[in-house]
């Protein structure tokens, strides 16, 4: 018995030497230069700084009141989260129950018979046990099914996260999106008026001072075209309030909502060290936790190798197959050790698979990490160039509105005066203000961007 047990002992300290014990550690991965510098074309970010716009509380980056009471009805509402919360708490249960497996198990399991041999005085044999088994963890089998449910809960919790700060994101986007068409439908409202004028200018001109025919038409022409581009804004903003609806987990409504120009968002981040990625991405640390998983997996394919040690044992009333009347305690254990010795290369195709899918989401960890550092690159770009964009085409805007002014103060002059150059003006005007504001949208995204990609904020 001693040997037998020096034998277990000394197979168990062998395992841990190789690693079938040890918890799962972080794998050595190159983070240098995650994030491009967007000033320069070959450099990467290289900052100390470890407040970023990842650990800010989104209530203080989205400040408008319409959006923070969007984004509250969908963090109440929306179907994915909630599907996500019913994830965690079923991996919670999991894990429960693989903790509960290192306690003994108990049941009951009672039988009575009645017998009778050719009509004579019946037999009662009766049993009234408890029993009782228990799996000795020496090998650490039980052990890794814990840590891997543990890694399990924590990459739900990772996903729910991730899921929320997605749905944020997307709600501040649809949010400014909206804003940004009605902006859009304000200006071409304002230009529809501004060639209607024109139009009515140029007919009295023909009426009155003898202007031809075809300035009339192409000022008519112009001002329809404007005017035919208002049901599709109006169409885009239905549809857009349709999908933030969904969002919200609600049936299609109209959204309340302030103005673009009245709109707050930060102006200075940066991004931290490369690591902060790492810490505060919800996603990118979902993908760690699952190779956490499948680290724990392999050491349970592993463990399946050496023999499971089982005690059982059972104590209650029996009358001993009729011997004993009236019953008596009855205790009994019995301790048993099986080896696997040829299980048709079962257990070494499930360590190969195990392998296999460790590999496999080691890659989409470190793939994970890639894609969060492009992601922090690219919002960061199109922040930059949104706002040089928005500055130049402040100036062009002023420019082309002189432009508009002068040409219809000639045209009134001088009828004579090339009427083109009176429509080109206007549409000139019309397609810069456009853009203008679909760049100040960008520039709004560029920071909802950021918010997602440095790992949403303290939530």
């Amino acid at each position: 018995m001693k040997k037998t047990l020096f034998v277990i002992l000394a197979a168990a300290l062998t395992l841990n030497s190789c690693g079938i014990y040890k918890k799962y550690q972080r794998p050595d991965l190159k983070t240098d230069g995650l994030c491009r510098d967007t000033a320069s074309l070959a450099g990467t970010l290289a900052s100390s700084d470890t407040t970023t716009l990842g650990s800010t509380p989104w209530r203080e980056i989205f400040t408008d009141p319409y959006l923070q009471a969007l984004i509250d009805s969908g963090l109440n509402n929306n179907t994915d989260l909630l599907t996500a919360a019913l994830s965690v708490q079923q991996a919670e249960a999991m894990l429960k129950a693989a903790r509960l497996a290192f306690y003994p198990s108990f049941q009951f399991a009672g039988t009575g018979t009645l017998s009778s041999w050719d009509f004579g005085k019946a037999t009662k044999i009766y049993s009234l046990p408890i029993q009782a088994s228990w799996n000795a963890d020496i090998f650490g089998s039980l052990t890794n099914a814990k840590r891997a449910q543990q890694a399990a809960l924590l990459q739900s919790q990772d996903y729910q996260r991730a899921v929320k700060t997605s749905l944020i994101a997307n709600i501040a986007n649809s949010y400014y999106s909206l804003l940004m068409l009605d902006k859009q439908l304000e200006i071409t409202k304002n230009t529809e008026q501004l060639t209607k004028q024109t139009w009515d200018m140029m007919a009295a001109q023909k009426q009155y001072a003898g202007a031809d025919e075809s300035s009339v038409q192409s000022a008519k022409a112009n001002y329809y075209s404007v005017k035919a581009s208002i049901p599709e804004l109006q169409r885009q903003i239905r549809e857009a309030e349709n999908s933030l609806s969904v969002l919200l987990g609600e049936a299609p409504h109209s959204i309340p909502r302030g103005k673009l120009e009245n709109q707050s968002l930060p102006t200075k981040f940066s991004t931290g060290v490369p690591l902060q990625v790492l810490a505060n991405r919800p996603d990118v640390h979902a993908k760690e936790m699952n190779l956490a998983n499948c680290y724990y997996n392999v050491n349970q394919a592993r463990a399946a190798f050496y023999p499971s040690i089982n005690i059982t044992g059972q104590a209650g009333w029996s009358n001993n197959n009729g011997l004993v009347n009236p019953g008596k305690i009855l205790a009994s254990a019995i301790g048993s050790l099986t080896q696997p010795i040829f299980m048709r290369g079962q257990l070494t195709a499930q360590l190969k698979v195990a392998k296999a899918q460790q590999e496999a989401a080691f890659l989409a960890w470190k793939q994970s990490v890639i894609d969060a550092g492009s992601e922090v690159s690219n919002a960061l770009m199109l922040y930059q160039t949104s706002t040089e964009r928005v500055n130049l085409q402040n100036v062009q805007i002023a420019s082309l509105q002189r432009n508009v002014e002068v040409a219809q103060k000639m045209f009134k002059m001088d009828s004579n005066y090339n009427y083109l150059n009176v429509i080109s003006a206007q549409q000139s005007l019309l397609s810069a203000q456009l853009s203008n504001v679909a760049d100040q949208f960008y520039k709004m995204q560029a920071v909802v961007n950021l918010y997602y990609a440095l790992g949403g904020g303290q939530q």
